[in-house]
């Protein structure tokens, strides 16, 4: 379908998620425009997106003001990506003021002047309570988020539902997001401790059998694409669990990865949550980069998330081409094909020293190589580039942090270990 008439509005359009929906939809539509704090300011001439921060009752004035000027007051769909996100699991002030409030500036705006035919609003699984042992979840399963992000998206659904108008709705309940090479912050690290062979990587503070649905990042494009073309047939509001209906084990995943990565197999061994709470306290206290296992995550080790997708199906036609299974080994051929690369492309700390390939008269050879050895590539796309010369980051003076989280600072580029943003050069 292309709806050469139709303008697509995307929030949080520079994300790893915004970029692939404004790459699927582009030429597909009209006009695909994006809204981020990130963007150029002022925009490019094709204005395709536009800087926008959906924390500022002015910038989303603005922002609008802006579409409304340069491309009309028609929209077939508002996909809504922005909010806030990090793996600290406590209460934080942002999540009000740009998840819930920003929605809130967002649904304003749009009622004041735009015809809008579709509000489309990524949510989460999490906002359910966890499933019961041997229990999948509907729609119409309870509510009961469990920690700060999804009890963000809860009040924002709410919100969404009283305040929406005449505007048409559809929530997306998406699982976990991953890809080819992983981007996924917590099977990214559950990888980095089986490579390093660290002893956390033999515990667990838990059950292994417990679950968790997870999602392509291509079948998550693929849906949103899906609902924005079928926006004229579906109800006035919509909810939809999005993921995969095989949900894998965390004794899966660590078997699976284990295997892949070092050809053999070792015991998980399950540890009281108590010990394991003040081994992770413990740990956050060591100099060095700040651990991802954090105290309030061992709470959650047993929560059990696996989606029923029969809703997806009957209503939108829609359901996953890949899965997570099939998936692994690519993650960890992408790992053994150069680690540096895929440390530094999850933003995750380089150990002093750490295996790498290199193409040695035709053949693969493995070689230890410090961190420093890479510092003269840029990794911070899906193919590694290598730099000119004399122009590493280090050479330069450039740090790379997180926007979120400035204490998080490395020589290269990469991901937050916390929340999962493009880190940001700075001197």
């Amino acid at each position: 379908m292309n709806d050469t008439s139709g303008l697509i509005l995307v929030t949080g359009s520079n994300g790893r998620i915004g970029s692939a929906i404004m790459r699927r939809l582009t030429g597909k539509y009209g006009q695909v425009i994006g809204f981020d704090l990130k963007a150029a300011a002022p925009p490019p001439p094709d204005c395709v997106r536009i800087a926008v921060d959906i924390g500022s009752d002015e910038s989303v004035a603005e922002g609008f003001k802006m579409l409304k000027a340069h491309h009309g007051s028609k929209i077939a769909a508002v996909i809504h990506l922005a909010a806030y996100y990090d793996f600290l699991g406590e209460p934080n002030p942002k999540y009000e003021d740009i998840t819930v409030k920003g929605t809130e500036r967002l649904l304003k705006g749009l009622q004041d002047g735009f015809e809008v035919e579709q509000f489309i609003f990524s949510s989460t699984m999490l906002v359910h309570a966890p499933n019961e042992p041997g229990a999948v979840l509907t729609e119409a399963s309870p509510l009961g988020a469990t920690w700060a992000y999804p009890a963000s998206k809860v009040r924002t659904e709410a919100l969404i539902r009283a305040d929406h108008g005449k505007i048409p709705v559809a929530i997306l309940r998406l699982a976990g997001v991953y890809d080819d090479v992983c981007h996924s912050p917590p099977l990214a690290n559950q990888i980095q401790r089986i490579f390093e062979r660290q002893l956390a990587s033999h515990l667990y503070s838990g059950e292994t059998s417990h679950r968790q649905s997870f999602l392509h990042m291509e079948d998550l494009v693929d849906i949103f694409e899906e609902v924005v073309e079928q926006r004229t047939k579906l109800p006035p509001i919509s909810t939809v669990l999005v993921g995969e209906a095989e949900a894998l084990s965390y004794d899966e995943l660590q078997k699976g990865f284990i295997k892949l990565i070092h050809g053999t197999s070792w015991e998980t061994y399950s540890v009281p949550s108590l010990i394991a709470k003040v081994g992770a306290w413990a740990e956050g206290l060591l100099p060095g980069p700040a651990p991802f296992i954090k105290p309030w995550m061992i709470d959650r080790a047993e929560d059990d998330y696996v989606i029923d997708i029969g809703h997806a199906q009957s209503l939108l036609g829609w359901a996953p081409k890949r899965g997570l299974r099939a998936t692994m080994p690519k993650m960890v051929a992408a790992l053994h094909a150069d680690p540096a690369a895929w440390y530094r492309e999850h933003g995750l700390e380089l150990p002093r020293s750490m295996p790498a390939v290199h193409d040695v008269d035709g053949a693969k050879t493995p070689e230890l190589v410090t961190a420093d050895a890479h510092a003269g590539h840029d990794h911070s796309g899906d193919h590694a580039l290598a730099r000119p010369a004399g122009t590493s980051a280090t050479e330069k003076g450039l740090v790379y942090t997180c926007p979120m989280h400035p204490d998080i600072r490395q020589s290269s580029p990469g991901n937050c270990p916390r929340c999962g943003m493009t880190l940001e050069p700075t001197t």
